[in-house]
């Protein structure tokens, strides 16, 4: 079949070497590239892609906040996180926000691609084990319960942006930020900024 595939990474070398791997296997498929968050929306709007390879630590999508919003935008496209890290916390809130498959940058060329003909057929690829993991983070669970707006924020907050940066980065007031940001310690059932922050960093070292 001719597919179109989504490789949504930073760095140009995983890219070609991820896309030389693809075409190998699907020499009929249409490979495309994207280098940050803005790049890959802009290439899922004009284009059927048939499956998306997600790096989650690329420009404007650092952790989970560019798969939130990309499975909040195009819920029919299947997504595979790719990840430099394989914690279960990180498989587990892969899968919880929509994902339908999960690599380790690591993976072997064999193992990509049997990950790939799962998707797209309509499965999901998971290390059971990580899936059956008690959760290596509590907070991991509960930002599921974050709408894609307030996941975003949280991301900025875990960079240590102040409240008016993120009102000016999103467009909107300073005093709708601090009402998510109010929401979102109420949802996580934190203290306060300081506790978010050092929850949140902890959680997105990917």
């Amino acid at each position: 079949m001719n597919y179109q595939l989504l490789i949504a990474d930073d760095h140009p070398l995983y890219r070609d070497a991820l896309a030389t791997t693809l075409s190998s296997h699907f020499p009929n498929a249409d490979l495309l590239q994207s280098e940050d968050l803005d790049s890959t929306l802009e290439r899922l709007a004009q284009s059927e892609v048939d499956l998306l390879l997600l790096d989650l630590n690329m420009p404007g999508s650092e952790g989970f906040s560019g798969l939130a919003r990309i499975r909040n935008d195009f819920p029919a496209v299947p997504v595979v996180v790719v990840s430099g890290s394989d914690k279960h916390a990180v498989i587990q809130q892969a899968s919880s926000l929509g994902a339908s498959g999960f690599l380790s940058k690591t993976a072997r060329p064999d193992e990509i691609l049997q990950c790939i003909e799962c998707v797209l057929s309509g499965d999901q690829w998971f290390s059971e084990e990580a899936l059956q993991a008690e959760t290596e983070s509590a907070l991991a669970d509960k930002l599921t319960q974050l709408t894609p707006q307030q996941l975003k924020i949280f991301q900025m907050i875990a960079q240590g942006m102040l409240n008016k940066q993120i009102a000016y980065d999103l467009d909107i007031t300073e005093p709708t930020v601090k009402s998510h940001v109010t929401a979102i310690l109420r949802k996580l059932e934190l203290r306060d900024r300081k506790q978010l922050i050092r929850e949140a960093q902890a959680l997105i070292q990917l």
